[in-house]
């Protein structure tokens, strides 16, 4: 097998990530383009010597700018997606319906999104991160732009179409993985679930606000506006191509290569991958059923008033955020993420049947701890584990297919927790996820290597 040229053995090895003309595109593609994709790792070095352009000194820190880029838009968006979410609830109720018609909006926002996040995955692929990002950050002002415009039901399901593309979150996962170390993907990518959690508390602090002063409308319109300032910080700070070695695209630059399955069909194929979509997805299953049934839950077993409520979901909210900026780079030094995986996974098993134990709020603290560490570990380091399964050319795509698992799990969700918990009660979400993760851990440590 011939190997790949290096960045190094040719001119500035910042060029890919800068904005091409055509002619240096193809002269660059001719100078980099080796003759096979499958050597998907590179050394340490000459990682950190392709990422020394981009950065930055920072009060004494050195920062990737087009990282710190990213983070800053995951908190826009985060902030504003959770100022529109606010309103719905308000909304439903002014127009005088069924409160069921509020699930139905996130049962198609959950739909919406699936069908959506490998179509988008692939877009960011062919066209770039810079791209990607715009195309999320436009698809969210649209949908919050027709939220406010609503005045009936059916506009408030049309306003969930837009966010077919509307994946902020993933499109900063796919320049956070061109643009960090692979022995670092894991803590980088962990980072922005930090950065996403700052929005999740201030976003919704700020809509109240919004909503009981102005009206539900203008802070739909408020949240579209945010999201158009975002367009302008992508267009400003980050590079139109974002990864850092040349990946040969097959020449696909056109519509009907987005909409490649049986592209994405053969990521799923790649050893692997399979095994670590398949962990997250049944592992998540009974995660998502308690969090889609978990207000029912805090009003009926824990006897929570809504002021609680929203302590208890702020004190978890930290917990992962602790966990996803701080708790990961620690572990992620000593353990690889295969081994981080298989810990993560085998922890979860007796979280969850603690759980099923679970008959106070105080229980619900301390079990949270390790099934919080658990779930968090396990989704990001599976998320940096399947990049580095796939050539460099399909990281957006396997990110895509792996957000499209959590869009399932929230479509599944609701409705096998809701007959669970009227036929089998609250402990059967524990014993579910004990079932599950033991099987999953069994075929963690059967078939995955350390």
């Amino acid at each position: 097998m011939s190997k790949r040229p290096t960045m190094t053995a040719h001119h500035d090895q910042s060029l890919r990530a800068m904005d091409l003309t055509e002619d240096t595109t193809e002269l660059y593609e001719e100078l980099y383009q080796g003759p096979d994709d499958t050597n998907y790792q590179h050394d340490p070095k000459e990682e950190k010597n392709a990422l020394a352009p981009f950065m930055i000194n920072l009060f004494g820190r050195s920062v990737n700018y087009v990282v710190l880029a990213v983070h800053a838009n995951i908190v826009l968006y985060s902030i504003f997606f959770w100022i529109q979410q606010g309103t719905m609830p308000y909304l439903i109720k002014k127009f005088e319906v069924d409160p069921a018609v509020f699930g139905y909006l996130q049962t198609t926002f959950a739909i919406v999104q699936l069908c959506g996040g490998p179509l988008f995955g692939r877009y960011g692929d062919l066209y770039g991160g810079q791209a990607a990002l715009v195309l999320a950050f436009s698809s969210a002002a649209l949908s919050y732009l027709i939220l406010g415009m609503s005045f009936t039901v059916p506009m408030l399901f049309l306003s969930r179409l837009p966010s077919v593309f509307m994946h902020a979150m993933q499109g900063g996962q796919m320049v956070v993985t061109d643009m960090s170390e692979e022995k670092q993907r894991s803590d980088a990518l962990g980072k922005l679930g930090l950065s996403y959690g700052i929005g999740f508390i201030v976003g919704p602090l700020v809509g109240g606000v919004l909503t009981k002063a102005f009206g539900e409308q203008f802070a739909a319109f408020v949240a579209a506006s945010g999201s158009i300032l975002s367009i302008v910080i992508v267009k400003m700070s980050i590079p139109k191509h974002t990864k850092l070695y040349h990946t040969e695209v097959h020449k696909e630059e056109s519509t009907t290569a987005v909409f490649n399955m049986k592209k994405i069909g053969t990521l799923l194929q790649t050893p692997g991958t399979g095994l670590l979509l398949a962990v997250k997805t049944f592992t998540g299953i009974p995660i998502g059923i308690f969090q889609s049934m978990f207000p029912i839950v805090a009003v009926t077993l824990f006897k929570l008033e809504p002021e609680q409520n929203g302590y208890l979901m702020a004190y978890t909210g930290v917990l992962v955020m602790l966990i996803q900026g701080f708790g990961l780079g620690i572990v992620g030094k000593k353990f690889n993420d295969n081994s981080l995986i298989k810990l993560a996974t085998f922890i979860m098993i007796w979280a969850y049947l603690a759980l099923s134990y679970v008959t106070s709020v105080w229980q619900f603290a301390v079990v949270a701890i390790p099934l919080c560490f658990g779930l968090t570990t396990q989704n990001i380091v599976i998320s940096s584990a399947l990049t580095k399964r796939v050539p460099h050319a399909d990281t957006g795509a396997i990110l895509g297919v792996n957000m499209a698992m959590n869009s399932l799990i929230r479509t599944v969700s609701p409705t096998i927790g809701g007959i669970m918990l009227h036929q089998y009660g609250f402990p059967s979400f524990g014993y579910l996820g004990f079932v599950v993760c033991g099987i999953m851990s069994i075929g963690l440590f059967t078939k995955l290597k350390s």
